[in-house]
């Protein structure tokens, strides 16, 4: 054991997890790889978790951060008048196509979603939410109240009232082998039984990612949500689209993930990937929705000045190099990879994604079954030939990719002939006799 393993296992929580058998640390990074404390390179196909949005050591979000710190000024709170809270705001607004949106910064996905939630249960006078199955919406105690996922709930408590439904898991018995149109239809026929049995009356909200992080980048089928939001409008049921994962072109065939289901939100909440790695979170909502709290409110840290300059700085990017056509063909070209490969792999059960937000998810050959211990050594194997990958899903055995969007098409190939080999690798050890 390393004698900064040790000192991490004697003063960190133990639910803190690492990846890999012996954990790195990550000392160096530009462009699109990284360094550890060993000196070895690895390209990065998950990007610090969706967060290292265009890669490492980018001279205009550096040159941004530098700026603003040496004005000497890192922190004044939002009792005070922020330039750069507000030109990002503008941006995000008019990038919402919210009517009148209003934005609100955070820390992190976890607060965003958070004040999303009280938006709307005090926009309808109700603790009553509806979350998707599956879902994962950060560890504070209301967002684990909407987080449908046992893996990542410490207890049953929750200061919401929650019903889960349907719609990003088509691999139960029931849903299997389902069009996309019947299986929407099915999952609108639960959602008004749901309303008609299990729910009070005056639901709040409906909060769901458009493509399931933690869940291993499940997602439901295009036009789920819009066909769910007809039945919110009637009931006059907010909805909120949580993008902190697939926001700002991450998904190639739309700016923020929800424009893929022809629907535009009530409220998105975003964070990891619009700072860079800086810390920023916020929610972009109805201006009424945002102006409606009667209590006074503020932001100790929450668009403090030098996010706001690495967060422009990095959104500008993204526009700037049209990085959302660059997700679409980079990330084109490794799933169609991938699932060329897949039909003489048989310990891949499914290849799912959009754009750089790509997924494998691994089973057992003899009995379909989830397979996690595979994924643990796919991500040895693959770590040994210099990738980085996530893991996650319900069943722990979906390996998760989001490189950067700055992604380049020689980078893809190189990445996806990590991967490759590495499910060859597996596939072959379980093979063997």
């Amino acid at each position: 054991m390393s004698d900064l393993l040790a000192r991490h296992r004697a003063v960190m929580p133990n639910w803190l997890a690492l990846y890999y058998n012996e954990p790195i640390e990550i000392v160096g990074g530009k462009g699109n790889r990284v360094v550890d404390a060993s000196g070895k390179t690895y390209l990065d196909f998950f990007a610090g978790i969706l967060t290292n949005m265009i890669g490492y050591d980018v001279p205009e979000v550096r040159e941004a951060v530098e700026r603003q710190l040496a004005t000497g000024v890192v922190h004044t709170s939002t009792v005070y008048l922020l330039r750069g809270q507000v030109e990002l705001a503008e941006k995000i607004a008019r990038l919402s196509g919210i009517e009148d949106a209003k934005v609100f910064f955070t820390n992190s996905g976890t607060e965003a979603n958070e004040t999303a939630l009280l938006l709307a249960t005090y926009a309808r006078r109700s603790d009553q939410v509806l979350a998707m199955r599956q879902s994962y919406h950060g560890r504070s105690f209301g967002a684990v109240g909407v987080t449908g996922n046992r893996a990542w709930k410490n207890n049953s408590l929750s200061p919401l009232n929650v019903h889960f439904l349907h719609g990003a898991d088509r691999h139960l018995a029931q849903f299997r082998g389902m069009s996309d149109a019947d299986y929407i239809a099915a999952c609108v026929e639960d959602l008004r039984h749901v309303l008609a049995t299990a729910a009070g009356g005056d639901v709040a909200a409906l909060i769901a990612e458009p493509i399931q992080g933690v869940g291993g980048f499940t997602m439901a089928p295009d036009g789920l949500f819009a066909a769910y939001k007809e039945v919110l409008d009637a009931e006059g049921i907010l909805f909120i689209s949580d993008e902190v994962q697939t926001g700002w072109g991450r998904t190639g065939s739309a700016f923020f993930g929800i424009q893929d289901h022809g629907v535009t939100p009530d409220m998105m909440t975003f964070a990891k990937g619009l700072g860079n790695g800086f810390a920023v979170g916020g929610v972009v909502a109805r201006g009424e929705l945002m102006d409606a709290l009667h209590a006074t409110g503020l932001a100790t840290f929450g668009g403090n000045p030098v996010s706001m300059a690495a967060a422009n700085a990095t959104l500008d990017y993204v526009l700037d190099h049209d990085l959302q056509a660059n997700a679409t063909r980079t990330g084109t070209l490794i799933i169609d990879g991938l699932r060329e490969a897949a039909p003489r792999l048989p310990i891949v059960g499914d290849v799912r994604g959009k754009g750089l937000m790509f997924a494998v998810e691994l089973v057992d050959p003899a009995t379909g079954a989830p397979a996690p211990a595979l994924a643990a050594r796919f991500m040895e194997e693959s770590r040994k030939a210099g990738l980085l990958v996530g893991k996650g899903g319900l069943y722990g055995n979906v390996l998760r990719m989001a490189p950067p969007l700055t992604l380049t098409a020689e980078e893809a190939a190189e990445g996806l002939g990590i991967v490759v080999a590495a499910l060859e690798t597996v596939a072959a050890e379980v093979a063997a006799p």
